[in-house]
């Protein structure tokens, strides 16, 4: 960690520029695809995403992401929304093809049916490996308002927040064989799409198509702390030292509140499932 003291190096000759950005859509991503299923309103505030049966929508961000906290407040389809999706994640912006540097952190929020709760899955993906899904009802109902859900990424660990509450966290375990995402620049995506194959119920229940059109909100994205480029010609220094989220690790308060989650919420755990990895857990489930 002493390469970090005075810059964070992303290659040899990479550099990234600390980003400070809170405010309009429009300044901050890119509606990508939908054919106008996907609209800003509000002079940038709020913009929408909308699926029915002939598409989806979705959007990314103007920018690349190296470490970060990122938040974004998020209202999900209400009523019957079994097999859909919604999904808010980074990657790897300059993935041509998931490969062997396919990185990846997921939030997908998975429909039910009317008064059946929603399900959180959480996934991080590193050098083309995932299978590290965690699960989770919510403690809240996520359709009837906003809700924040923050990605904090850092050299030390992955921290997944919802509300300001942590509910997983991946850590660097590089120093026992565990890839863990460090020097490729991601950017932030997000859509609203139908996957009622897998989605609701293992995909026994189906789209209620007589529903649509069902749209996903969004507001109040912040990305404040971190470090970012919006040009592949536009690096400079990020000073790891004046960023104290660079460092940031859990405190005993956050691992009460972590454990209170697991303990009521989740409901499922890569580490825990023998029967999906007979030959035994993946290493980072051993470590603690």
């Amino acid at each position: 960690m002493a390469g970090f003291e005075t810059k964070l190096m992303l290659t040899s000759s990479l550099l990234l520029l600390i980003g400070v950005c809170t405010g309009s859509f429009y300044d901050n991503f890119d509606i990508t695809w939908g054919d106008g299923r996907a609209n800003i309103f509000e002079s940038g505030q709020l913009l929408t995403c909308t699926l029915d049966k002939i598409s989806g929508s979705g959007f990314q961000s103007k920018k690349e992401y190296l470490f970060g906290k990122i938040d974004m407040k998020m209202k999900l389809v209400a009523g019957n929304s079994a097999g859909t999706v919604t999904a808010y994640f980074l990657m790897f912006s300059q993935l041509l093809s998931k490969g062997e540097t396919w990185d990846e952190m997921d939030f997908e929020f998975l429909g039910n049916v009317t008064g059946q709760p929603y399900v959180l899955h959480t996934n991080v993906l590193t050098g083309g490996k995932g299978n590290r899904e965690m699960q989770f009802y919510l403690w809240f109902d996520p359709t009837a308002d906003f809700h924040s859900y923050t990605v904090l990424w850092n050299p030390l660990n992955i921290i997944f927040l919802v509300d300001g509450i942590p509910i997983r966290v991946f850590k660097n375990n590089e120093a026992h064989g565990v890839a863990y995402p460090k020097s490729q620049p991601m950017k932030i995506y997000s859509s609203l799409w139908e996957a009622d194959d897998w989605a609701t119920q293992g995909g026994r229940v189906k789209t209620g198509w007589s529903n649509a059109p069902f749209s996903a909100y969004y507001r109040s994205f912040s990305d404040v702390d971190c470090c970012s480029r919006t040009s592949i010609w536009n690096w400079v220094t990020c000073n790891a030292n004046s960023n104290s989220w660079m460092w940031t690790t859990l405190n005993s308060n956050q691992m009460g509140q972590m454990k209170w989650v697991q303990d009521e919420y989740l409901i499922y755990n890569y580490c825990t499932d023998y029967k999906r990895f007979p030959l035994g857990l993946p290493t980072e489930c051993n470590l603690g």
